[in-house]
């Protein structure tokens, strides 16, 4: 009875069967479509959008990695400071390691500080602390990467890392220096930079005139300052001496 029954739906499973994967690989072509055309009309602003985020990285590494290094080389020319490079460019691969993250964890109070004058309405001024502080964690990093390199090289998966990293990175700056993006970013850094210049040019010769006039009345009022401070300091003074202690009139407390 059961095995008849079976082979009577069997011809209309079937059928059902074939009709449902004929639907669903229908559908699955009809979705393909749709999303290749969603991908043909998104397509120009998502390129767009990553030429322009790769522009702003290499724009970060030309005029804000490289110069900020250089910066904190400058540093040294004193002695302690020097002597903290050598003894970082004599690290061990691990430790070289390590230090790469020093930076990062002796501004993190600074940036947190950022986030909490952020959340209590301070916005300039939470905004310029967290800047100062990726500046200077940038700086860093950039100069102790420098120091550390060669003894990072040493670490089979790193120097790995580091070579196919590398030359895959620089094909890709060559694609974006040849972009418009790019090309129009170095126009208007060159105009900008003959704009500053001729502005400075013109402001110059005021600034430093108003600057004159300013010194006699900035040095006099340091004077005064340094009166009222004199003047202040030696009332606090006498005060806490106190005026001279006097003997009770005979009679009193008998």
């Amino acid at each position: 009875m059961g095995y008849a029954m079976w082979e009577q739906l069997r011809p209309w499973l079937e059928a059902r069967g074939r009709e449902a994967v004929h639907a669903a690989a229908l559908a699955a072509r009809l979705l393909g479509r749709a999303l290749l055309s969603t991908w043909t009309l998104v397509r120009p602003a998502v390129v767009l959008t990553l030429n322009v985020v790769a522009a702003l990285i290499l724009l970060f590494e030309e005029w804000g990695w490289r110069p900020l290094s250089n910066l904190v080389a400058r540093l040294a020319r004193f002695p302690l400071w020097a002597k903290t490079e050598l003894w970082i460019a004599g690290l061990p691969p691990y430790g070289a390691l390590m230090a790469l993250g020093v930076p990062s964890a002796i501004l993190i109070p600074a940036k947190l500080l950022g986030v909490y004058l952020l959340a209590t309405g301070h916005l300039i001024t939470a905004t310029m602390v967290i800047v100062a502080a990726k500046l200077a964690s940038t700086a860093l990093i950039a100069r102790i990467f420098l120091l550390t390199k060669p003894a990072l090289m040493q670490m089979g998966w790193f120097a790995r890392t580091y070579e196919t990293f590398v030359p895959w990175q620089e094909a890709l700056f060559a694609r974006i220096r040849a972009s418009w993006v790019w090309r129009y970013g170095r126009i208007v850094k060159w105009r900008m930079g003959n704009y500053l210049r001729d502005a400075w040019r013109r402001w110059r010769p005021r600034l430093e005139a108003a600057w004159r006039e300013m010194q006699p009345r900035i040095a006099d009022l340091g004077q005064r300052l340094r009166a009222g401070a004199r003047d202040v300091w030696m009332r606090l003074a006498s005060a806490r001496r106190g005026a001279p202690r006097q003997l009770p009139p005979p009679g009193r407390n008998r």
